[in-house]
């Protein structure tokens, strides 16, 4: 008999716990008992957005309900909450996945740096790039659901660098929708300040490269963009290429790393754009080599509410309970 397992959510009302109960609620083997806000003095209330979806009323935050009705958890919530609370969920033995950043970097100073309210855990966090950490995920306990803009730029640069074709520098130009920057209204997000505009921001002081980073081994420089979308996220990646290597290797390589990937389309030269990831777990990449310079351009899409945030969470979930990991995201 398929197991059923039991879920619960908190911080169902931001962007990404919205996203994670549509997708939850057409998973054949979740049953959603618990749906939470971020903090335990709230009232009840129902979302208007998920009627006809997901019935649950949401819950003020309660560990007691939480220890006693769930066998997993989806961590929807600031990084600040994530920390404080992921350590009492996570002694109780009920697995964690976390789309917070609270958790995701390995090195004690570095992580103080861009995520001081984050404690040690007993158990270590694995980091949940699907595709390319499905062996650490089948046994872990609390997974660390990468950001959307190191998702993107993970998966174009990880078969490459790994394979040590790459050479100087890299140069990520990422530009991500409004909801990326999470429900929470700011002068930034302010419909005046970002409609008919885009702005970089965080230049050398975005948390999400130092993820990177850790990652790929090696330094880059990232520079993010807001552009006036409600979702999605292109991220274009300036590198060169060892003198012997060619388009087809290049190829070969990508082929190779994601020939059992889903949720990864290659794009060869036909390059990537927002509309055809947006609403789906997909992310899409594509790249062009300039021979004689050895210049390569790899282009990376996806949806940051899906693929990059509530998809990606629920693939991990496929990976660690067994699930076929389309469920839930086709």
């Amino acid at each position: 008999m398929t197991p059923i397992i039991r879920v619960g959510v908190l911080g169902a009302t931001g962007y990404g716990g919205q996203e994670l109960l549509r997708l939850l609620a057409r998973h054949s083997n979740i049953e959603i008992t618990l749906a939470m806000s971020s903090n335990k003095n709230e009232e009840k209330r129902t979302l208007s957005a998920l009627t006809g979806i997901c019935s649950k009323e949401i819950e003020p935050l309660s560990l007691d309900k939480i220890a006693k009705n769930t066998d997993a958890v989806f961590l929807a919530l600031p990084e600040n909450a994530s920390a404080a609370i992921l350590p009492e969920i996570a002694e109780t033995g009920i697995r964690v996945f976390d789309l917070s950043g609270s958790f995701r970097l390995n090195n004690s100073t570095v992580r103080k740096r861009w995520y001081p309210d984050t404690p040690e855990i007993k158990t270590p966090p694995v980091y949940g790039l699907t595709e390319r950490k499905r062996a650490e995920l089948r046994e872990a306990k609390v997974i660390a659901c990468p950001g959307c803009y190191p998702t993107a730029t993970l998966l174009a640069l990880e078969p490459l660098v790994s394979e040590n074709v790459l050479d100087g520098e890299i140069v990520i130009d990422a530009k991500s929708g409004i909801s990326g920057a999470g429900k929470k209204p700011s002068e930034r997000t302010h419909f005046s300040e970002c409609y008919g505009n885009v702005s970089a921001y965080g230049i050398f002081e975005h948390r999400h490269a130092a993820e990177m980073e850790q990652e790929l081994g090696k330094q880059v420089t990232f520079v993010p963009h807001l552009v006036p979308l409600n979702r999605g996220l292109i991220a274009t990646i300036y590198t060169h290429v060892k003198d012997s290597i060619t388009y087809e290797n290049i190829t070969a390589l990508y082929e190779e790393a994601y020939a059992d990937s889903p949720f990864v389309r290659l794009r060869k030269e036909s390059l990537p754009e927002i509309k055809y990831v947006a609403n789906t777990n997909f992310c899409d990449v594509g790249w062009r080599l300039d021979k004689n310079s050895g210049r390569l351009i790899i282009v990376s899409c996806l949806d940051n509410l899906v693929k990059g945030a509530a998809g990606q969470a629920l693939q991990n979930f496929n990976v660690v309970y067994g699930f076929d990991e389309r469920t839930g995201l086709l």
